[in-house]
């Protein structure tokens, strides 16, 4: 057998290797499977029964022939799963502070934390950090903020960290609950930011999930104790902790809407004010150095806001995108 690609999803070598089996012959009897991959038969029907407990496999019909299911929705569904679980650990671990109390009550003194895993304590310790994080971020910030508004105070902290960071280039996507728009000064700074380049997107309460933040994608913070954020915070540095995280944001990501999508239900456009004039620029500006010039971004800010803006419109190339925008009336 090969190497087992399908490991990330949970499924061993000899169930991926059933999987691939079946693909290649559909429609074939499992009797005999075990002998063509080498193993016990109790080994193979057992992964047989996972297959088809996990959908991989379609049930069997009364001649015992087997039919696998498409690759696409298989793989679909597989994420799915493994993302969920991803969530419902990433939750028990930010709730976990009294797993942490009692160790340490066991030992009797205050002992260092994981290697590659920092522990914060304080609301101010917290902001310092983050403020040194954004300063420090030089391609792009992920974040998820389940507040429901912003004080004055925290507008006033953040949006100069912010706006230093979109105009020197970093990506900054952000998911907000859609109970924050409620709130005008909220709402208000969240526009302000899309205006300035920002992506960022609306869930309803509970699909935003705890808070967390990702800077450039190496360093992942979040609460110890997501009812309260000011308790403390975790800092991660290993690779599999940050890319579980990452995944569980692309998640909420997918799931979530953009900043003026609701607009867009109305019939106009779902866009922001900043790719409105992206999209008028592809449009009318040639080269993406007079584009990104025109908008008074960088360059290379302008090419991610049309990459985006591809992605968003499902088109294949620009010419194809400024069609179906002209279409939608969104220009």
């Amino acid at each position: 057998m090969g190497d087992n690609e399908m490991a990330v999803f949970g499924l061993s070598a000899t169930e991926e290797e059933l999987y691939r089996h079946f693909l290649r012959n559909p429609g074939t009897c499992a009797d005999d499977v075990h002998l063509l991959l080498r193993t016990a038969h109790e080994e193979a029907a057992r992964a047989l029964a996972r297959l088809r407990e996990l959908g991989l496999l379609l049930p069997a019909g009364p001649d015992g022939r087997v039919v696998p299911a498409d690759p696409e929705q298989a793989v679909s569904h597989l994420a799915d799963r493994r993302l969920h679980e991803l969530h419902q650990d990433l939750r028990r671990v930010t709730r976990a502070r009294h797993v942490v109390e009692g160790l340490r009550a066991e030992q009797g003194a205050r002992t260092a934390a994981p290697q590659g895993i920092e522990q914060i304590e304080g609301l101010s310790a917290i902001r310092s950090r983050i403020e040194d994080l954004a300063f420090f971020a030089r391609d792009e910030i992920l974040s998820v903020e389940p507040y429901t508004r912003l004080s004055p105070e925290n507008i006033a902290r953040s949006r100069p960290l912010d706006l230093r960071c979109l105009a020197r280039g970093v990506a900054i996507r952000n998911v907000v609950q859609r109970s924050a728009l409620a709130d005008p000064p909220t709402a208000s700074y969240l526009r302000e930011l899309a205006a300035s380049g920002a992506h960022i997107r609306v869930a309803d309460e509970g699909e935003a999930g705890e808070r967390l933040l990702v800077y450039d994608r190496r360093t992942v913070l979040v609460p110890l104790d997501p009812r309260d954020t000011a308790r403390g915070a975790l800092l991660a540095h290993k690779s599999g902790l940050v890319a579980n995280i990452i995944a569980l944001f692309e998640k909420i990501w997918a799931q979530a809407a953009p900043l003026d999508a609701e607009a867009g239900r109305g019939g106009g456009s779902p866009l922001s004010d900043m790719e409105r004039r992206v999209l008028l620029a592809m449009c009318t500006v040639g080269k993406d150095e007079a584009g990104a010039r025109e908008l008074g971004v960088s360059v290379r800010t302008y090419r991610r806001h049309v990459a985006d803006l591809l992605h968003l419109l499902g088109a294949a190339s620009r010419a194809q995108a400024a069609l179906l925008a002209r279409e939608r009336g969104w220009v």
